[in-house]
């Protein structure tokens, strides 16, 4: 199925690209219209010698490497640790982009999070997109469980993508899951599991047809 328009919700910018960068890549070198909504830019927890706005500045370097418009990454102020207290402005926020930009895919976390607010999101999401195509990303540092449902194959151009876009993220190089080694690790495995050479795997929430 050919998706027009593809929306990924990120609870804190740099999510998105971790959970679904290579997916993002070959959606837009298929014709799919990409926006990228971030609902925290995580000021709280920036690492020491960083400038506080530095995620909203490498969002913006790591979209453009996927070749995200600009205009189509959405940054929203939620404070970090704060989402679950404020569940009823996130679902609003999120009906006014589903009603605005329509989207037919709706790219989100998997439910089973630990994190509390990437919980927040998918539960949200779903209330709000249940109309909609609906896929969890994987994110295996914070899955409790992750259920391989559906694959996207991807090509070297698409990983290569998604490894230049999370090396714009200098704040967070640090993480062990930011690695080339571990991207392309992970893919392969997906890859594998339905006998080619990169894939990212999605929980199936809802498919419309």
């Amino acid at each position: 199925m050919n998706f027009s328009r593809a929306m990924v919700l990120a609870p804190h910018i740099d999510d998105g690209e971790f959970g679904c960068g290579g997916t993002i890549a070959r959606l837009l070198a298929e014709g799919t219209e990409v926006y990228y909504v971030a609902f925290s830019a995580a000021e709280k927890s920036v690492p020491s010698g960083y400038p506080r706005d530095i995620l909203r500045k490498e969002v913006k370097e790591a979209c453009a490497v996927l070749g995200i418009p600009q205009d189509h990454l959405l940054i929203r102020d939620f404070p970090v640790r704060d989402f679950p207290a404020r569940r009823q402005e996130l679902l609003d926020e999120l009906i006014r982009l589903r009603d605005a930009l329509q989207p037919q895919l709706v790219l989100l976390p998997s439910a089973i999070f630990v994190h509390q607010e990437h919980a927040t999101v998918a539960a949200e999401g779903l209330r709000t997109f249940k109309m909609r195509t609906i896929l969890a990303y994987e994110m295996p540092w914070n899955n409790l469980t992750f259920t391989t449902t559906c694959f996207f194959p991807l090509e070297e151009e698409h990983i290569m993508s998604k490894v230049r876009a999370l090396k714009a993220y200098r704040s967070q190089a640090d993480r062990a899951y930011a690695s080339e080694d571990f991207i392309r690790s992970l893919a392969r495995t997906r890859g594998t599991q339905i006998g080619v050479s990169y894939a990212e795997a999605f929980e199936v929430v809802r498919w419309i047809v």
